[in-house]
Protein backbone atom coordinates (compact mmCIF):
# COMPACT_ATOMS: atom_id res chain seq x y z
CA UNK A 1 0.00 0.00 0.00
CA UNK A 2 2.63 2.39 0.97
CA UNK A 3 4.76 1.40 -1.75
CA UNK A 4 1.93 2.45 -4.15
CA UNK A 5 1.22 5.59 -2.21
CA UNK A 6 4.64 6.56 -2.22
CA UNK A 7 5.11 5.93 -6.23
CA UNK A 8 1.45 7.66 -7.25
CA UNK A 9 2.55 10.84 -5.67
CA UNK A 10 5.71 11.22 -7.25
CA UNK A 11 4.33 10.32 -10.54
CA UNK A 12 1.39 13.18 -10.41
CA UNK A 13 4.40 15.32 -9.44
CA UNK A 14 6.78 14.47 -12.41
CA UNK A 15 3.15 14.97 -14.80
CA UNK A 16 2.55 18.44 -13.19
CA UNK A 17 5.93 19.64 -14.05
CA UNK A 18 6.09 18.18 -17.57
CA UNK A 19 2.74 20.18 -18.19
CA UNK A 20 4.03 23.26 -16.49
CA UNK A 21 7.43 23.13 -18.77
CA UNK A 22 5.14 22.49 -21.77
CA UNK A 23 3.85 26.30 -20.90
CA UNK A 24 7.48 27.32 -20.88
CA UNK A 25 8.83 26.20 -23.51
CA UNK A 26 8.61 27.88 -27.26
CA UNK A 27 11.58 27.65 -28.91
CA UNK A 28 14.48 24.90 -29.28
CA UNK A 29 16.83 26.73 -26.80
CA UNK A 30 13.89 26.64 -24.44
CA UNK A 31 13.70 22.73 -24.89
CA UNK A 32 17.47 22.00 -24.76
CA UNK A 33 18.89 24.76 -22.30
CA UNK A 34 15.64 26.22 -20.53
CA UNK A 35 16.87 29.80 -22.34
CA UNK A 36 20.24 29.47 -20.41
CA UNK A 37 18.53 31.17 -16.73
CA UNK A 38 19.35 28.79 -14.08
CA UNK A 39 21.10 29.44 -11.34
CA UNK A 40 23.61 27.66 -8.97
CA UNK A 41 21.07 25.25 -6.71
CA UNK A 42 19.53 24.03 -9.78
CA UNK A 43 22.29 23.29 -11.97
CA UNK A 44 24.23 21.13 -8.90
CA UNK A 45 21.11 19.32 -8.08
CA UNK A 46 20.59 18.97 -11.78
CA UNK A 47 24.43 17.95 -12.42
CA UNK A 48 24.50 15.42 -9.27
CA UNK A 49 21.03 13.88 -10.26
CA UNK A 50 22.36 12.98 -13.64
CA UNK A 51 25.42 11.75 -12.22
CA UNK A 52 23.68 9.00 -9.69
CA UNK A 53 21.34 6.18 -11.30
CA UNK A 54 19.99 3.26 -10.30
CA UNK A 55 23.05 1.78 -12.15
CA UNK A 56 25.53 3.31 -8.82
CA UNK A 57 22.85 2.00 -6.19
CA UNK A 58 21.86 -1.55 -7.91
CA UNK A 59 24.88 -2.16 -10.14
CA UNK A 60 28.13 -0.97 -8.93
CA UNK A 61 27.34 -0.48 -5.06
CA UNK A 62 25.67 -3.65 -4.38
CA UNK A 63 28.80 -5.52 -6.27
CA UNK A 64 31.64 -3.38 -5.26
CA UNK A 65 30.40 -3.06 -1.76
CA UNK A 66 30.69 -6.82 -1.70
CA UNK A 67 34.03 -7.27 -3.30
CA UNK A 68 35.76 -4.21 -2.23
CA UNK A 69 34.25 -3.80 1.66
CA UNK A 70 34.68 -0.32 2.70
CA UNK A 71 37.48 0.39 0.21
CA UNK A 72 34.39 1.23 -2.34
CA UNK A 73 33.71 4.44 -0.28
CA UNK A 74 37.17 5.63 -1.95
CA UNK A 75 34.83 5.99 -5.32
CA UNK A 76 32.09 7.98 -3.69
CA UNK A 77 34.66 10.11 -2.40
CA UNK A 78 36.51 10.53 -5.87
CA UNK A 79 33.09 11.03 -7.50
CA UNK A 80 32.58 13.94 -5.52
CA UNK A 81 36.08 15.59 -5.08
CA UNK A 82 37.20 14.88 -8.63
CA UNK A 83 33.82 14.49 -10.70
CA UNK A 84 31.80 17.24 -9.07
CA UNK A 85 33.65 19.94 -7.52
CA UNK A 86 37.10 19.73 -9.73
CA UNK A 87 34.98 19.31 -13.01
CA UNK A 88 32.65 22.44 -11.82
CA UNK A 89 35.87 24.44 -11.27
CA UNK A 90 38.11 23.18 -14.30
CA UNK A 91 35.32 22.95 -16.42
CA UNK A 92 32.54 25.13 -15.21
CA UNK A 93 34.02 29.01 -16.43
CA UNK A 94 35.62 27.54 -19.96
CA UNK A 95 32.97 25.78 -20.91
CA UNK A 96 30.38 28.10 -20.43
CA UNK A 97 32.12 30.92 -22.33
CA UNK A 98 33.31 29.26 -25.16
CA UNK A 99 29.60 27.60 -26.00
CA UNK A 100 28.14 31.28 -25.25
CA UNK A 101 31.38 32.61 -27.65
CA UNK A 102 30.95 29.92 -30.57
CA UNK A 103 27.51 29.92 -29.98
CA UNK A 104 26.53 26.30 -29.90
CA UNK A 105 23.97 24.36 -27.81
CA UNK A 106 25.35 20.52 -28.48
CA UNK A 107 28.72 18.92 -27.67
CA UNK A 108 28.69 17.71 -31.57
CA UNK A 109 28.36 21.93 -32.36
CA UNK A 110 30.94 22.38 -30.18
CA UNK A 111 33.51 20.07 -32.06
CA UNK A 112 32.63 21.67 -35.22
CA UNK A 113 32.85 25.36 -34.30
CA UNK A 114 35.82 24.96 -32.20
CA UNK A 115 38.01 23.08 -34.86
CA UNK A 116 36.32 24.52 -37.90
CA UNK A 117 36.21 20.37 -39.18
CA UNK A 118 32.46 19.80 -40.43
CA UNK A 119 33.41 15.77 -40.36
CA UNK A 120 33.39 15.86 -36.29
CA UNK A 121 29.96 17.18 -36.08
CA UNK A 122 27.89 13.97 -37.84
CA UNK A 123 30.87 12.01 -36.12
CA UNK A 124 30.23 12.81 -32.78
CA UNK A 125 26.19 12.83 -33.11
CA UNK A 126 26.65 9.58 -33.89
CA UNK A 127 28.89 8.39 -31.00
CA UNK A 128 26.33 9.86 -28.66
CA UNK A 129 23.50 8.38 -30.31
CA UNK A 130 24.69 5.25 -30.56
CA UNK A 131 27.18 4.69 -27.42
CA UNK A 132 24.28 6.32 -25.10
CA UNK A 133 21.76 2.98 -25.70
CA UNK A 134 23.24 0.61 -23.87
CA UNK A 135 23.54 3.21 -21.02
CA UNK A 136 19.95 3.86 -20.98
CA UNK A 137 19.32 0.92 -21.58
CA UNK A 138 20.87 -0.56 -18.22
CA UNK A 139 19.78 2.02 -16.30
CA UNK A 140 16.35 1.08 -16.81
CA UNK A 141 17.43 -2.63 -16.34
CA UNK A 142 18.84 -1.76 -13.16
CA UNK A 143 15.50 -0.09 -11.94
CA UNK A 144 13.06 -2.70 -13.04
CA UNK A 145 15.14 -5.15 -11.41
CA UNK A 146 14.23 -2.93 -7.86
CA UNK A 147 10.78 -3.21 -8.90
CA UNK A 148 10.39 -6.70 -9.92
CA UNK A 149 11.75 -7.83 -6.44
CA UNK A 150 8.76 -4.80 -4.61
CA UNK A 151 6.44 -6.14 -6.89
CA UNK A 152 6.79 -9.90 -7.67
CA UNK A 153 3.64 -10.05 -9.68
CA UNK A 154 4.75 -7.48 -12.04
CA UNK A 155 6.85 -8.85 -15.19
CA UNK A 156 10.13 -7.53 -15.62
CA UNK A 157 9.20 -6.43 -19.06
CA UNK A 158 6.17 -4.67 -17.92
CA UNK A 159 8.00 -2.89 -15.74
CA UNK A 160 10.91 -1.29 -17.69
CA UNK A 161 7.54 -0.46 -20.03
CA UNK A 162 6.25 1.58 -17.17
CA UNK A 163 9.59 3.22 -16.44
CA UNK A 164 9.88 4.25 -19.81
CA UNK A 165 6.68 6.22 -20.27
CA UNK A 166 6.88 7.98 -16.96
CA UNK A 167 10.69 9.33 -18.27
CA UNK A 168 9.27 10.42 -22.06
CA UNK A 169 6.23 11.54 -20.34
CA UNK A 170 7.35 14.68 -18.64
CA UNK A 171 10.64 15.17 -20.68
CA UNK A 172 9.07 15.27 -23.97
CA UNK A 173 6.27 17.73 -22.46
CA UNK A 174 8.55 20.16 -21.14
CA UNK A 175 12.09 19.81 -22.02
CA UNK A 176 14.71 21.08 -19.94
CA UNK A 177 12.84 23.48 -18.41
CA UNK A 178 10.66 20.33 -16.91
CA UNK A 179 13.87 18.28 -17.00
CA UNK A 180 15.88 20.54 -14.58
CA UNK A 181 12.98 21.74 -11.76
CA UNK A 182 12.49 17.41 -11.93
CA UNK A 183 16.01 17.08 -10.63
CA UNK A 184 15.85 19.57 -8.09
CA UNK A 185 13.05 17.79 -6.62
CA UNK A 186 14.48 14.77 -7.50
CA UNK A 187 17.60 15.74 -5.72
CA UNK A 188 16.01 16.24 -2.50
CA UNK A 189 14.02 13.23 -2.68
CA UNK A 190 17.35 11.64 -3.27
CA UNK A 191 19.42 13.21 -0.33
CA UNK A 192 16.69 12.08 2.53
CA UNK A 193 16.42 8.91 1.26
CA UNK A 194 19.83 7.60 1.02
CA UNK A 195 20.65 9.23 4.47
CA UNK A 196 17.51 7.26 5.26
CA UNK A 197 18.81 4.14 3.70
CA UNK A 198 22.17 4.01 5.72
CA UNK A 199 20.50 4.42 9.37
CA UNK A 200 17.63 1.68 8.47
CA UNK A 201 19.81 -0.92 6.59
CA UNK A 202 22.69 -0.41 9.59
CA UNK A 203 19.25 -0.68 11.76
CA UNK A 204 18.30 -3.60 10.58
CA UNK A 205 21.74 -5.74 10.53
CA UNK A 206 23.11 -6.74 13.83
CA UNK A 207 25.29 -3.38 14.32
CA UNK A 208 24.41 -1.20 17.03
CA UNK A 209 24.24 1.79 14.77
CA UNK A 210 25.92 3.22 11.66
CA UNK A 211 29.42 3.62 13.72
CA UNK A 212 29.10 -0.02 14.93
CA UNK A 213 28.17 -0.95 11.46
CA UNK A 214 32.06 0.27 10.32
CA UNK A 215 33.55 -2.27 12.45
CA UNK A 216 31.53 -5.14 11.62
CA UNK A 217 31.51 -4.58 8.31
CA UNK A 218 35.74 -4.43 8.38
CA UNK A 219 35.56 -7.74 10.48
CA UNK A 220 32.61 -9.70 8.20
CA UNK A 221 35.03 -8.49 5.29
CA UNK A 222 37.54 -10.42 6.10
CA UNK A 223 36.17 -13.50 7.44
CA UNK A 224 34.29 -13.73 3.86
CA UNK A 225 38.07 -12.63 1.88
CA UNK A 226 39.20 -15.89 4.18
CA UNK A 227 36.83 -18.28 2.62
CA UNK A 228 37.07 -17.13 -0.53
CA UNK A 229 33.82 -15.57 -1.63
CA UNK A 230 35.57 -11.83 -2.57
CA UNK A 231 37.15 -11.46 -5.52
CA UNK A 232 39.08 -8.15 -5.19
CA UNK A 233 40.19 -7.94 -8.50
CA UNK A 234 44.09 -6.71 -9.05
CA UNK A 235 45.28 -3.98 -7.72
CA UNK A 236 44.09 -1.39 -10.05
CA UNK A 237 41.31 -2.20 -10.04
CA UNK A 238 40.07 0.30 -7.55
CA UNK A 239 41.80 2.95 -8.83
CA UNK A 240 40.49 2.57 -12.36
CA UNK A 241 36.71 2.13 -11.04
CA UNK A 242 37.43 5.95 -9.44
CA UNK A 243 38.89 7.44 -12.89
CA UNK A 244 36.36 6.12 -14.72
CA UNK A 245 33.66 7.43 -12.88
CA UNK A 246 35.07 10.30 -12.05
CA UNK A 247 36.81 11.89 -14.86
CA UNK A 248 34.56 10.11 -17.89
CA UNK A 249 31.92 12.78 -17.01
CA UNK A 250 33.99 15.39 -17.67
CA UNK A 251 33.49 14.34 -21.13
CA UNK A 252 30.09 13.11 -20.96
CA UNK A 253 27.48 15.12 -23.24
CA UNK A 254 24.76 14.84 -20.45
CA UNK A 255 26.50 16.15 -17.56
CA UNK A 256 28.59 19.22 -19.90
CA UNK A 257 25.33 20.24 -21.29
CA UNK A 258 24.55 21.66 -17.62
CA UNK A 259 27.25 24.24 -17.46
CA UNK A 260 25.69 25.79 -20.96
CA UNK A 261 22.63 26.36 -19.34
CA UNK A 262 23.82 28.56 -16.54
CA UNK A 263 23.06 32.29 -15.55
CA UNK A 264 26.00 33.84 -14.88
CA UNK A 265 30.07 32.87 -14.45
CA UNK A 266 29.47 34.31 -10.56
CA UNK A 267 27.73 31.29 -9.99
CA UNK A 268 29.97 28.52 -10.76
CA UNK A 269 31.77 28.25 -7.05
CA UNK A 270 28.88 28.26 -5.54
CA UNK A 271 27.55 25.30 -7.50
CA UNK A 272 30.45 23.61 -6.98
CA UNK A 273 30.11 23.32 -3.31
CA UNK A 274 26.57 22.70 -3.30
CA UNK A 275 26.91 19.26 -5.81
CA UNK A 276 30.21 18.23 -4.22
CA UNK A 277 28.11 18.17 -0.87
CA UNK A 278 25.35 16.21 -2.96
CA UNK A 279 27.65 13.94 -4.69
CA UNK A 280 29.60 12.90 -1.43
CA UNK A 281 26.26 12.21 0.76
CA UNK A 282 24.80 9.82 -2.12
CA UNK A 283 27.92 8.02 -3.33
CA UNK A 284 29.28 7.82 0.46
CA UNK A 285 25.35 6.19 0.77
CA UNK A 286 25.31 4.13 -1.85
CA UNK A 287 28.69 1.98 -1.02
CA UNK A 288 28.31 2.05 2.22
CA UNK A 289 24.82 0.01 1.87
CA UNK A 290 26.92 -2.32 -0.51
CA UNK A 291 29.79 -2.58 1.76
CA UNK A 292 27.23 -3.76 4.43
CA UNK A 293 26.01 -6.68 2.60
CA UNK A 294 28.42 -8.04 4.32
CA UNK A 295 26.35 -7.62 7.46
CA UNK A 296 23.43 -9.77 5.79
CA UNK A 297 25.22 -12.85 3.97
CA UNK A 298 28.19 -14.67 3.66
CA UNK A 299 28.78 -15.49 0.13
CA UNK A 300 26.56 -14.78 -3.40
CA UNK A 301 25.02 -17.89 -3.44
CA UNK A 302 23.13 -16.62 -0.13
CA UNK A 303 22.17 -13.72 -1.98
CA UNK A 304 21.23 -15.79 -5.29
CA UNK A 305 19.12 -17.89 -3.47
CA UNK A 306 17.38 -15.35 -1.59
CA UNK A 307 16.76 -13.37 -4.77
CA UNK A 308 16.37 -16.09 -7.14
CA UNK A 309 18.23 -15.00 -9.58
CA UNK A 310 22.14 -15.69 -10.09
CA UNK A 311 23.17 -11.99 -10.16
CA UNK A 312 25.38 -9.24 -7.90
CA UNK A 313 22.96 -6.81 -9.40
CA UNK A 314 21.15 -8.06 -6.90
CA UNK A 315 22.43 -7.63 -3.50
CA UNK A 316 21.27 -3.86 -2.74
CA UNK A 317 17.41 -4.83 -4.09
CA UNK A 318 17.25 -7.97 -2.37
CA UNK A 319 18.59 -6.33 1.12
CA UNK A 320 15.99 -3.41 0.82
CA UNK A 321 13.07 -6.05 -0.03
CA UNK A 322 13.76 -8.45 2.65
CA UNK A 323 15.12 -6.17 5.64
CA UNK A 324 13.42 -2.86 5.24
CA UNK A 325 9.45 -2.45 6.26
CA UNK A 326 6.97 -1.47 3.57
CA UNK A 327 7.00 2.00 4.29
CA UNK A 328 9.95 2.89 3.95
CA UNK A 329 10.72 0.82 1.34
CA UNK A 330 8.38 2.76 -0.87
CA UNK A 331 10.33 5.82 0.15
CA UNK A 332 13.43 4.17 -1.18
CA UNK A 333 11.36 2.95 -4.03
CA UNK A 334 10.92 6.75 -4.96
CA UNK A 335 14.98 7.23 -4.04
CA UNK A 336 15.96 4.98 -7.03
CA UNK A 337 13.43 5.94 -9.63
CA UNK A 338 14.00 9.92 -8.87
CA UNK A 339 18.22 8.73 -9.44
CA UNK A 340 17.16 7.10 -12.60
CA UNK A 341 14.88 9.35 -14.40
CA UNK A 342 16.85 12.32 -13.66
CA UNK A 343 19.86 10.82 -16.02
CA UNK A 344 17.37 9.19 -18.20
CA UNK A 345 16.18 12.12 -19.21
CA UNK A 346 19.54 13.99 -19.20
CA UNK A 347 20.99 10.91 -21.59
CA UNK A 348 17.27 11.30 -23.88
CA UNK A 349 17.92 14.61 -24.35
CA UNK A 350 21.12 14.61 -25.27
CA UNK A 351 20.83 11.89 -27.70
CA UNK A 352 17.76 13.05 -29.30
CA UNK A 353 19.45 16.34 -29.67
CA UNK A 354 22.57 14.48 -30.95
CA UNK A 355 19.70 14.02 -34.70
CA UNK A 356 17.75 16.84 -34.54
CA UNK A 357 20.18 19.79 -33.66
CA UNK A 358 23.44 18.49 -35.21
CA UNK A 359 22.39 16.12 -38.10
CA UNK A 360 18.94 17.39 -39.31
CA UNK A 361 19.06 21.05 -38.76
CA UNK A 362 22.75 20.92 -39.48
CA UNK A 363 22.78 18.84 -42.54
CA UNK A 364 19.76 17.89 -43.85
CA UNK A 365 17.20 21.41 -43.33
CA UNK A 366 19.63 24.04 -41.85
CA UNK A 367 16.10 26.37 -42.15
CA UNK A 368 13.97 24.18 -40.51
CA UNK A 369 11.46 26.48 -37.93
CA UNK A 370 12.11 26.50 -34.28
CA UNK A 371 8.79 24.85 -33.79
CA UNK A 372 9.18 21.94 -36.02
CA UNK A 373 12.78 21.74 -34.48
CA UNK A 374 11.06 21.39 -31.07
CA UNK A 375 8.54 18.64 -32.43
CA UNK A 376 11.41 16.80 -33.92
CA UNK A 377 13.14 16.74 -30.46
CA UNK A 378 10.24 15.47 -28.66
CA UNK A 379 9.38 12.37 -31.41
CA UNK A 380 13.50 11.48 -31.36
CA UNK A 381 13.02 11.82 -27.92
CA UNK A 382 10.22 9.13 -27.54
CA UNK A 383 12.10 6.96 -30.51
CA UNK A 384 15.53 6.93 -28.00
CA UNK A 385 13.39 5.60 -25.17
CA UNK A 386 11.41 3.01 -27.07
CA UNK A 387 15.12 1.74 -28.43
CA UNK A 388 16.19 1.67 -24.77
CA UNK A 389 13.68 -0.06 -23.97
CA UNK A 390 14.21 -3.28 -26.47
CA UNK A 391 17.79 -3.41 -25.83
CA UNK A 392 16.87 -3.32 -21.79
CA UNK A 393 14.14 -5.87 -22.40
CA UNK A 394 16.99 -8.73 -23.09
CA UNK A 395 18.49 -8.72 -19.78
CA UNK A 396 22.61 -8.40 -20.21
CA UNK A 397 23.69 -10.09 -17.44
CA UNK A 398 25.78 -6.95 -15.82
CA UNK A 399 24.51 -3.47 -14.92
CA UNK A 400 28.66 -2.35 -14.08
CA UNK A 401 29.47 -3.60 -17.80
CA UNK A 402 27.16 -1.48 -20.06
CA UNK A 403 28.36 1.67 -17.90
CA UNK A 404 32.29 0.55 -18.65
CA UNK A 405 31.28 0.17 -22.36
CA UNK A 406 29.34 3.24 -22.59
CA UNK A 407 31.06 5.63 -20.55
CA UNK A 408 34.50 4.13 -22.02
CA UNK A 409 33.36 4.91 -25.75
CA UNK A 410 32.01 8.48 -25.45
CA UNK A 411 35.02 9.34 -22.75
CA UNK A 412 37.20 7.98 -25.06
CA UNK A 413 35.96 9.98 -27.77
CA UNK A 414 35.54 13.41 -26.19
CA UNK A 415 37.60 13.59 -23.19
CA UNK A 416 41.08 14.81 -24.81
CA UNK A 417 39.77 16.78 -27.59
CA UNK A 418 37.08 18.49 -25.73
CA UNK A 419 39.83 19.44 -22.69
CA UNK A 420 42.53 20.14 -25.59
CA UNK A 421 39.63 22.24 -26.88
CA UNK A 422 38.63 24.35 -24.15
CA UNK A 423 42.47 24.81 -22.97
CA UNK A 424 45.35 24.32 -25.85
CA UNK A 425 44.75 26.54 -28.72
CA UNK A 426 47.24 24.44 -31.22
CA UNK A 427 44.79 21.65 -30.96
CA UNK A 428 43.84 20.49 -33.94
CA UNK A 429 40.78 19.14 -36.35
CA UNK A 430 42.80 16.14 -37.06
CA UNK A 431 44.30 15.74 -33.81
CA UNK A 432 41.05 15.98 -32.24
CA UNK A 433 39.40 13.38 -34.75
CA UNK A 434 42.67 11.38 -34.20
CA UNK A 435 41.96 10.96 -30.78
CA UNK A 436 37.92 10.60 -30.66
CA UNK A 437 39.33 7.40 -33.15
CA UNK A 438 41.83 5.97 -30.45
CA UNK A 439 39.66 6.39 -27.55
CA UNK A 440 36.86 4.41 -29.08
CA UNK A 441 38.98 2.05 -30.97
CA UNK A 442 41.48 1.42 -27.43
CA UNK A 443 37.66 0.95 -25.12
CA UNK A 444 36.11 -1.50 -27.49
CA UNK A 445 38.97 -3.72 -28.43
CA UNK A 446 39.68 -3.86 -24.39
CA UNK A 447 36.45 -4.60 -23.75
CA UNK A 448 36.33 -7.45 -25.83
CA UNK A 449 39.43 -8.97 -25.17
CA UNK A 450 39.52 -7.84 -21.29
CA UNK A 451 37.39 -9.93 -18.63
CA UNK A 452 33.94 -8.40 -18.09
CA UNK A 453 35.28 -7.84 -14.60
CA UNK A 454 38.30 -5.49 -15.83
CA UNK A 455 35.37 -3.61 -18.18
CA UNK A 456 36.99 -0.33 -15.84
CA UNK A 457 40.09 -0.74 -16.63
CA UNK A 458 39.68 -0.83 -20.45
CA UNK A 459 37.25 2.11 -19.90
CA UNK A 460 39.76 4.01 -18.75
CA UNK A 461 42.69 3.22 -20.97
CA UNK A 462 40.49 4.36 -23.64
CA UNK A 463 40.19 7.89 -21.90
CA UNK A 464 44.15 7.61 -21.75
CA UNK A 465 44.93 6.92 -24.91
CA UNK A 466 43.64 10.12 -26.91
CA UNK A 467 45.46 12.34 -24.34
CA UNK A 468 48.81 11.20 -26.07
CA UNK A 469 47.49 11.01 -29.41
CA UNK A 470 45.67 14.30 -30.05
CA UNK A 471 48.63 16.55 -28.96
CA UNK A 472 51.50 14.41 -31.00
CA UNK A 473 49.25 14.43 -34.09
CA UNK A 474 48.14 17.97 -33.32
CA UNK A 475 51.57 19.05 -33.48
CA UNK A 476 52.13 17.52 -37.40
CA UNK A 477 48.84 18.47 -38.91
CA UNK A 478 47.46 22.34 -40.08
CA UNK A 479 46.36 24.38 -37.32
CA UNK A 480 42.43 25.81 -36.82
CA UNK A 481 42.12 28.74 -38.38
CA UNK A 482 43.05 32.21 -36.08
CA UNK A 483 39.92 34.14 -36.54
CA UNK A 484 37.65 30.54 -34.98
CA UNK A 485 40.61 30.49 -31.88
CA UNK A 486 39.97 34.37 -31.51
CA UNK A 487 36.33 33.80 -31.05
CA UNK A 488 36.41 30.78 -28.88
CA UNK A 489 39.15 32.24 -26.23
CA UNK A 490 37.21 35.65 -25.76
CA UNK A 491 36.58 36.33 -22.30
CA UNK A 492 34.01 39.06 -23.17
CA UNK A 493 31.10 36.69 -21.88
CA UNK A 494 30.51 37.30 -18.38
Amino acid sequence: MYNILFIGIYVLLMIGVGLWGLRRTKTLDDFFLGGRSFGPWITAFSYGTNYFSAVVFVGFAGRFGWHQGLDSLWIGVGNAVLGAFLAWMILGRRTRRMTHNLEVMTMPEFFFRRYGMYTLKPFAAMVIFIFLLPYSAGVYKGLAELLVGVFPGVPFNVAILIMAALTGLYLILGGYFAVAITDCIQGVIMLGGALALVYCIADASPADGVVSAVGIVSEKYAEHSVAGSINRGPWYLLPSLVAMTSFGCWAMPQMVHKFYAIKDEGIILKGAIVCTIFALVIGGSAYFTGSMSHLFFNNLSDVNAAAGVASEDTIIPTMLVKYLPESLLGLMLVLLLSASMSTLSGIVLVSSSAIAIDLYKGIVDPKVSHRMSVTLMRFLSAMFIAISYFIATHRISFIETLMSLSWGAIAGAFLAPFIYGLFWKRTTAVGAFAGMCSGIGTTIILFFVLPKSLASFGACMGMIVPFVVVPVVSIFTKPVAQNIIDKAFSVSVK
